[in-house]
């Protein structure tokens, strides 16, 4: 495009060149998350991915790939091993490992087992725990979460007041503990 039909100034164009980008989010993790993901990543490029490599070639050697079902679904898959083993090393790379087990606080920081109260949904229990590690199922929510943020930096006994797209709901935090994370 010519710069006739672009309305900046050789200015703004050597400033655009100099913006930094912003450094990547923060990954909080446990100890036993950060474990589960060097272990996947290990799987992937030590037992998966050579697997495949090898299902591949022997498809290779077979002549025509146009309609080879094993060569087609080899290469797929080894463009899902290889996307996901860079989504590990990025997320390791930025980690930072949280031990919370043993603290001693009633306050709510990054791994702790929070009970709550509330009218609406009676008393549960979760874990604040890393994006990584996030299993609802189990009581195991994202520091990031509404619920998480509305715990943070409360104390037992206080009321917090969470905000959902189903509306707000006052929840009491009755016990905080720092428990291992498994």
């Amino acid at each position: 495009m010519s710069k006739a039909f672009v309305r900046e100034s050789e200015d703004e164009l050597e400033s655009d060149a100099e913006i930094e980008e912003p450094p990547p989010p923060r990954n909080y993790i446990s100890a036993a998350g950060f474990a589960r993901l060097k272990a996947e990543l290990r799987a992937l490029v030590e037992v998966e991915r050579p697997e495949v490599v090898k299902t591949v070639a022997w498809a290779a050697s077979n002549g025509d790939r146009s309609e080879n079902g094993d060569y087609l679904y080899g290469k797929k898959r080894l463009r899902e091993i290889d996307r996901r083993v860079r989504y590990l090393i990025k997320r390791l790379e930025n980690a930072e490992i949280v031990d919370a087990a043993g603290r001693e606080t009633d306050q709510v920081f990054f791994g702790a087992t929070v009970t709550v109260s509330s009218a609406a949904t009676g008393k549960r229990r979760v874990t604040i725990v890393g994006v990584d590690e996030v299993d609802p199922a189990n009581g195991r929510v994202s520091w990031i979460s509404p619920i998480a943020k509305a715990l943070l930096k409360a104390r037992e006994g206080d009321t917090v007041t969470l905000r959902t797209p189903a509306g707000v709901e006052e929840l009491e935090i009755l016990a905080v503990q720092y428990l291992p994370i498994e």
